[in-house]
């Protein structure tokens, strides 16, 4: 057994991840949303919890965004140097690009790590309802962490690497 196969089998289980994730933050934001609307209709007042996990389930849908867009190939890639080497170097520059953005997602995902711990050292809670901040927050360099790791197996593996969407000339 070769390695690609299970690389492979790794990206699908990080997009079905994500993919759940994302169907679970959108029903609970659009949950949260329904629940607070219903009330003001009903008692003249708005759930005074609704705004802060809604803006959490939000986080919370926007990170898993970040994975799923890269499992599509639709991340922003800027390309106005793509003609300024030769196609013969395409396989090298595709290898290249991949871990350049592995390394950048690890280290975002390194850095949010360490914001996330001194949140949790110092405690800090939301306002209203009083929960700690930190599981929130964990959503951010999980969701980079596994972005580098996508990264990383599509320059590992660049055949894994999703087409580019259609209309793209790559």
């Amino acid at each position: 057994m070769t390695e690609e196969p299970f690389a492979a089998r790794l990206l699908r289980v990080l997009t079905r991840a994500e993919q759940s994730l994302g169907i679970a933050a959108f029903s609970a934001l659009t949950l949260i949303l329904v629940a607070d609307v219903v009330s003001r209709e009903l008692t003249g007042a708005g759930l005074v919890w609704a705004r802060q996990l809604g803006a959490y389930a939000n986080v919370l849908l926007t990170m898993a965004g970040i994975g799923l867009a890269s499992a599509a190939g639709g991340h922003l890639r800027p390309r106005f140097a793509d003609a300024w080497l030769p196609r013969e170097l395409d396989p090298v520059i595709v290898r290249l690009q991949e871990a350049v953005t592995a390394i950048a997602c690890a280290i975002f995902a390194t850095v949010a790590a360490l914001a996330i711990r001194d949140t949790w050292l110092l405690a800090e809670r939301t306002s209203t309802p009083d929960l700690p901040i930190w599981p929130f927050q964990l959503a951010i360099p999980l969701a980079f962490a596994l972005t580098a790791v996508r990264h990383a197996c599509h320059a590992v593996w660049p055949a894994l690497r999703p087409a580019s969407p259609a209309g793209d000339t790559d």
